[in-house]
Parts: structure tokens; sequence; C-alpha cells
């Protein structure tokens, strides 16, 4: 027994295994040496929020069992084409120095990664315990990749995919799949676009007794997927086909009775409808309902109504904007416990569009579902009084993203710029955690997030502010900040200095079309040797302005893979 330590090391570290919190566990770390040790051998799983903040290497040799990754690659605003596809974050260097120190290697979990059919082809063959694979919003591989995955990852239970740049040859990976294969609990590849081998895939689901979510592409038709249901009535989340085909009165009854006898399901997504005649059939299983998705389902209001009738439990709800107003008042009438939304646009480049949600249907939905704490709402106008209105009716928001499609939009009714909306949100929501400001913005918004978001974690700007005080206000106010993402604002040098004391603490900061210069950025990487200070700029661009500036704290020191265009100071 250590001396220091009221505990044997083995206790010590049974109990530490416990603690599943994250924060929790560096927490513990920092206590002394005993507990660093006993936090480093117990650990199973990492979570490493950017790929060049440590190098795999350095990662094996602080915790030494890990069995769990999960890793995040590119900013955040890759999804919106700012950052060059092959601007890096390949997991091949990872998998190869895993395969070495973690051969027992069971979950990798990926987040904007460049993934090839060769990594995912060396994890198969190097990890013959491996589990779980979930890749989102990842690219570079294709369906041989998953072929390969599929047959000769003997113990596999999920496998992912989501939202990725993936090249779709054909549906015969799910062929693949031994046929003593009878493990697999997840299985999504919703974003795929070919036909799918359906033979091979109600096989798949019948042998796979334990399977929990099922998420299909929209190739699967009505009638393939009441043969899936059948054969797997113990799901608990779905991911459907097409709504589109014509059913005779025989199978809709019997697509009816499939949903009806799924008596577990509490998650239902997918439904890309082009009719929603069809839509009566999941009445029957919409009671234990939690998470409707239907984001990729252009729902109008009568049909969105029709069914939150049969959906008293529903805690999340992703909607398309086609809803409209009256479709949100639905869900404030409907859906009392309700903790999330969000209304995403059926088309964010078409400003001409009739349909849209407005703050009409923001407020009716504050107001009937009052435990709302997460809301992404993309409308096309808005009011302060409106916003203000919204979160006074739930002051318990975590996650507040209101995203007004038209860049610098004031209040439409009054003209005025929409401080007076954000500056509700952080004075009355004290535990604001993340939050995404849009329309006409002055310094005035980012003095109030200074002053008043001191829980918050996440801050998503674009289009906004007046001048390098706002985001003055900001870095020397948020105590907590951890990740900051600017774009097409006019913030400078002086902005980007009034972070120095802070950028080591945080995840990383992200500004691109700002007014920040190179020697700016020298000056950063100057004071501060141990973050890394990486510029993207255009060819033909002005060679002293940083078009687009990623800074990121790394005990690793500059990354080793950074292409051409990427300028490391």
């Amino acid at each position: 027994m250590n001396s220091s330590s009221a505990f044997p090391d083995e206790v010590l570290e049974r109990v530490l295994g416990m603690v599943k919190s994250r924060k929790d566990r560096s927490s513990v770390s920092l206590v002394c040496k005993e507990w660093y040790n006993a936090e480093r051998w117990s650990r199973k799983h990492v979570f490493i929020g950017n790929c060049y903040s440590v190098t795999p290497e350095i990662l094996t040799r602080r915790f030494p069992k890990i069995r769990s990754v999960t890793l995040k690659g590119k900013p955040r605003f890759s999804d919106f084409n700012l950052v060059p596809a092959n601007w890096g974050a390949d997991i091949h260097p990872w998998l190869v120095v895993f395969a070495q120190k973690y051969p027992f290697l069971e979950e990798l979990k990926l987040k904007r990664m460049f993934v090839t059919d060769e990594s995912l082809e060396f994890l198969a063959f190097s990890f013959p315990n491996f589990k779980a694979l979930s890749l989102l919003s990842c690219d570079g591989f294709s369906t041989d990749g998953l072929a390969a995955i599929a047959t000769y990852c003997k113990n596999l239970t999920e496998l992912d995919i989501q939202e990725n740049g993936i090249d779709d040859k054909n549906g015969n990976w799910l062929s693949c799949f031994p046929e003593s294969f009878t493990s697999l609990e997840v299985l999504n590849f919703a974003n795929l676009n070919n036909d799918v081998n359906i033979d091979a895939l109600e096989k798949l689901v019948g042998r796979c007794k334990s399977l929990k979510t099922l998420k299909v592409n929209k190739s699967v038709t009505l009638e393939q997927l009441q043969r899936l249901l059948v054969r797997a009535p113990q799901l608990c989340e779905l991911g459907t086909g097409s709504f589109s085909q014509e059913l005779t009165c025989q199978q809709y009854s019997e697509l009816k009775r499939a949903f009806n006898n799924c008596k577990n399901l509490h998650t239902l997504s997918g439904l890309w409808v082009a009719s929603t005649q069809y839509l009566e059939v999941l009445y029957p299983a919409c009671t234990n309902l939690t998470f409707l998705n239907f984001s990729y389902a252009p729902l109008d209001s009568e049909d969105l109504s029709k069914l939150l009738v049969h959906c008293p439990n529903l805690r999340r709800l992703w909607v398309v904007d086609t809803v409209e107003d009256k479709g949100l008042e639905a869900v404030g009438a409907y859906c009392p416990l309700l903790e999330e939304l969000r209304v995403f646009p059926a088309d964010p480049f078409d400003e001409g569009v009739a349909h849209g949600v407005t703050e009409s249907g923001f407020i009716a939905v504050s107001e009937g579902c009052r435990k709302l704490h997460y809301v992404l709402y993309f409308c096309r106008q808005m009011t302060n009084a409106a916003v203000a209105t919204v979160v006074q009716n739930c002051p318990d928001f975590t996650h507040f993203r209101l995203c007004i499609m038209t860049p610098g939009q004031p209040d439409y009714l009054t003209d005025e710029p929409m401080d007076e909306a954000f500056g509700a949100v952080v004075k009355n929501c004290t535990k604001l955690q993340r939050l995404a400001v849009s329309g006409s913005l002055t310094d005035l918004t980012f003095e109030y997030i200074g002053r008043h978001a001191k829980n918050l974690e996440t801050l998503s700007v674009a289009f906004a502010g007046s001048s390098d005080w706002g985001m003055q206000c900001v870095l020397y106010g948020c105590p907590k900040l951890r990740k900051l993402e600017i774009r097409d604002s006019p913030f400078g040098n002086a902005a980007l200095f009034s972070g120095l004391g802070k950028y080591e603490s945080m995840r990383s900061l992200w500004m691109s079309d700002c007014k920040v210069t190179m020697n700016g950025c020298r000056f950063v990487a100057q004071e501060r040797p141990r973050l890394n200070v990486e510029v993207i700029n255009e060819e033909g661009g002005d060679d002293s302005r940083a078009e687009k500036v990623y800074i990121y704290r790394s005990v690793a020191g500059p990354r080793r893979d950074a292409p051409p265009f990427v300028l490391t100071l």
C-alpha cells in the first residue's frame, strides 16, 4: 500500500474505473501522483477533440489500456466547405500505432476524419476483438472498405455510417457478413445512395437477435421495410427508407401490423417522404417515441400535427421548415416534455421560397414546451421581443443556436440590431454552454455575452460585430470558453491578441474572412509557442492577410502532415 494513499492501487484503480465523466477523470488525475497513475491505468476510453492536439505515440504512453477511442479531425467549419478537402486528419497513422500498442482495441468513433479503404482493411485485420465502428462526416472511403469490416470483424456489434462523403459502389457489401455472424446491435447506412442487397440485409437482420438500431437508406421500400420489422420486432431505433411507393391494402395492413409489434421503439428517423398518405402506419409505434428525426422529410404542418397527437412522450424533434409556424404550434400543443428542437431549412439558398418558420412558431413552442433546453432554429425573420419571450418561457437553455439565414438581417419589425435578443439569452439562461449568434449585431451583443455567459463553452459567430472591442469582451469575460468559431466578421489583430491568456486553456479558435493579418498570427505564435497557429491562404490573395486562421493547443508541436497550402507559424 502506498504511504500517501488510503487504498491499495488495485482498489483505487477499480474505484476510478467507475468515474465516467471525462472532466471528472481529468480532475482526478491532478490530485496526486498515486491518483494520476491509478487513473492512467484504469482509463478504458479516451476522447480527443482535435486529432492534432496529441500524437498517437503520446496517447499510448499516457494511457496503456485503452479499449475505446473517440477522435475528431477537421475544424467544424469544414461542414461549410471552408476547409479544403485534403487538409489532413488521416486516421491511418493512428491505426498503425494502435495496432502495436492497443491490439485489443474494441471501439473507434471518428468525426470529420480522412478514412481510406486501406485504413478500414487494416483496422479489420489488426484488431481481433474489434466491436464498434462509427464514422460521422468522414470522407475518403468506399463501400469496399465497409465490405472489409463486414468480412473480417467477427465480433462486430456496431457499424454506424452517418453523413459521410462515401463512394457508394454497390450494396453488395452487406452480403460480406459471414453466415455465422450474429452479434450486430447497431447498423446504420442511411446516407448511402445505391440499392442494397435486400436478401442479404433480411438474412443479417434475422440472424442478429440483439439488433437494437437499424437505419436503412431510401432505396429500401415500404414492403421491404415491413419484412425487416417482422424479423426484428425488438428494435429500439429505426431509420426508414422511402415512403413514396404505392401499397396494396394488404401490404398497408401488414406494414401497420409490423409497426404495432415494435413495442420497444423509442427513436424514428429517415422518412424520405414523397407521399405522406402512409404516415398513419406509424401511429401504433408512436406512443413510446422519445425522438423523431424528420430532417430528411419535408412534412407539411397537417401531417406533422396528425403524427404528434400520437407522441405524448417526445423529448427530441428534428424537422424541416416546411412544417411552417402552424406545425410548430402543434409541437407546442402536443409535446409538453420536449427538450430538444432542431428546425432545418429545406433550401437555405433560395430566398424566394414561400415556406419557412418565423418568430411566431418559435414562441408557440416555448409556450407549450417549458422543458426545452436545446434549440437549433433556422428562420428567415426574427425579432428581439420574440427571443426575449422564448427565453423567459424556457430559461434552462444549455444550447441556443439561432440562424437567421439572411446575413446581417435586423429585427424585421423595428429595424433594430438583434443585440437585445442575444442579451436576453445570456441574461436569462445561466446554464448556457453553446451559443450561435446571427442577424445584425453590434458590439453590444458581445458585451452582453462577456458579462453574463459565465458557463459558455462554445461560441459560433458569422457576419456579425462592429469592432475588436466586442470580441475582446468575450475573451476577457467568458471563463469557461473552449471553442470559438468566427467567420465573415470585422474582428482583427486586437481581438486576436486579447485571447493570448486564454488560448492555451481552449480547444481551438477558428477565424476566417476577418481582418487578421499574417504579422498578427506570427505574434501569437511567437508569444505562445505551445500553440499551433495555422494559416490557410488561397493563391493570388493578399500575402499580408490571414484568410483562415486555426489556432489550437497541442502537446505534439507542429503537425507533420500539413499540406502546402497550410502555413504553420
